[in-house]
């Protein structure tokens, strides 16, 4: 794709934010970190909202006509309906990626995620049209789960592959940053809106406020975005193919075995993540616990917590290595595993240890679980199997994460929920075994760098630049 090609194609959008860069600036780390931290922020705002409402709202707006507990599975059931669409999200904004820009691809899916988003908002309920309500949903749901697959712009791989050797790290963890930041900000407007109205009014028309509030942030971010992509040192990687998209059916046959590590390497962290952050607030509201504001204070608190300790992360993998903090991670997420479900059942206390404790594994271990098996893709097809793994990770360890552990808590016990995120611990740990088994066999080069070293790609990366 040509310089001309992707101004011909561009969006009025895509060109104020070249009008930003007019002066050729190069593309230096603090700014794509920004960018990328309001993007990804914006992108966990919308999700937060949502699995926050699945356990406040949709059970009894949606789903009145079954009893709590089958209300709140089915709620879960629509959650997991983004997941399973991020896929096919992937597979149509590549396409979409390769043939008009990437500018284009980026406006077109943070719109689709904003609208989708907003249209939630505009739901009506059970009491106005009736089953059509849960299909709304579901199609909605499915927009936003479209729109997040397509949402991949390659920004922090961008960020990583100028991130100095010593830092990437701290570099890989600031992604992250946007799981916490997005649930502190979704967290907060419930809690606003659900502590300054009554039940009535909340579930009648306050629960749709945060929903609107997306489309807003969902403009911000993508011009945030817009700004780095617009770069001409961004442009020069894209021309030379080290950022351009890839057919991704043919990098899926090609990579399958990279994509599937990559899609396990990190389940611990993203299992965890969902017991975290959704599952308690569904237990203690079902069994009548806790009241959701007070524990919606605790999740606060606990994303707060969950920043610093990916801080944290950051400066260890930098010191030790990220493939050894995630392992630690995951390990020390099978001990919890052990007893902090049982934690949840044992009072405010109880509680407020599980969530804090629970933020500090979760800011550990999801840190780092980012982009690990990337530097195994060749340049060529990095950015679109960066996409691929990024989305499968999300289907496989998080997709159904509420709705089994809410199901195996309610059938057999808070303990069966451990069960499941030692699973999640297993599975991380075997990945990371075999990736390091892969690597010792990768063969080395003339000049002692391996076939997918990233100092190949950095050399690249300097020879195109003027």
């Amino acid at each position: 794709m040509s310089a001309t090609d992707g101004a011909a194609t561009s969006t009025p959008l895509e060109r104020d934010a070249r009008l930003v860069n007019a002066h050729d600036q190069a593309v230096k780390p603090g700014e794509i970190a920004i960018g990328v931290i309001i993007g990804r922020t914006s992108e966990f705002f919308d999700f937060f909202v949502y699995a926050l409402a699945s356990v406040l709202v949709f059970p009894a707006v949606v789903f009145p006509y079954l009893d709590p507990v089958t209300g709140t599975l089915a709620s879960f059931a629509v959650f997991s309906v983004a997941f399973m669409a991020r896929p096919f999200g992937t597979l149509l904004f590549m396409w979409i990626d390769r043939n008009h820009g990437r500018g284009v691809k980026l406006t077109i899916s943070l719109f689709l995620l904003g609208g989708s988003t907003m249209a939630i908002a505009l739901l009506p309920g059970h009491a106005q049209v009736g089953a059509l309500s849960a299909v709304l949903l579901a199609v909605f749901r499915f927009g936003q789960g479209m729109a997040l697959g397509g949402a991949w712009d390659g920004l922090p791989s961008l960020l990583a592959l100028n991130a100095p050797r010593e830092r990437r790290g701290w570099f890989a963890m600031i992604p992250q940053l946007g799981a916490p930041l997005g649930l502190l900000v979704a967290a907060g407007l419930f809690t606003y809106f659900m502590t300054g109205l009554s039940s009535e009014d909340f579930l009648a028309w306050g629960w749709r406020y945060p929903f609107f509030v997306a489309l807003a942030i969902n403009v911000v971010a993508l011009f945030a975005r817009l700004r780095i992509v617009a770069t001409p040192d961004f442009e020069r990687l894209f021309e030379s193919q080290d950022l351009q998209p890839s057919p991704a059916f043919a990098t899926l046959f090609k990579e399958w075995r990279t994509i599937a590590l990559g899609a396990m390497a990190p389940l611990a962290s993203f299992a965890l993540f969902h017991i975290v952050t959704v599952f308690p607030l569904s237990w203690v509201t079902l069994t009548g616990r806790e009241t959701p504001v007070r524990f919606l204070v605790i999740e606060i608190v606990g994303a707060v917590v969950g920043v610093l300790a990916m801080l944290a992360s950051g400066v260890l993998a930098d010191r030790y290595g990220r493939r050894l903090v995630l392992a630690v991670s995951a390990v020390l997420i099978g001990a919890y595993s052990g007893f902090a479900p049982q934690l949840l059942n044992a009072g405010p206390l109880g509680e407020t240890v599980y969530m804090i404790l629970g933020f500090v594994l979760l800011g550990l271990a999801f840190g780092q679980a980012s982009g690990l098996v990337n530097d195994r893709f060749p340049p060529e097809r990095r950015y679109t199997g960066a996409a691929i793994v990024a989305n499968s990770a999300w289907l496989v360890g998080a997709g159904f994460a509420p709705l089994v552990a809410l199901f195996l808590a309610h059938t057999f016990g808070v303990w069966s929920v451990g069960a499941y995120l030692l699973s999640g611990a297993a599975c991380t740990l075997g990945a990371l075994a075999i990736n390091r088994e892969l690597a010792h066999k990768d063969a080395p080069c003339s000049g002692g760098a391996t076939l997918r070293d990233p100092a190949w790609f950095e050399t690249r990366l300097r020879r195109s630049s003027p």
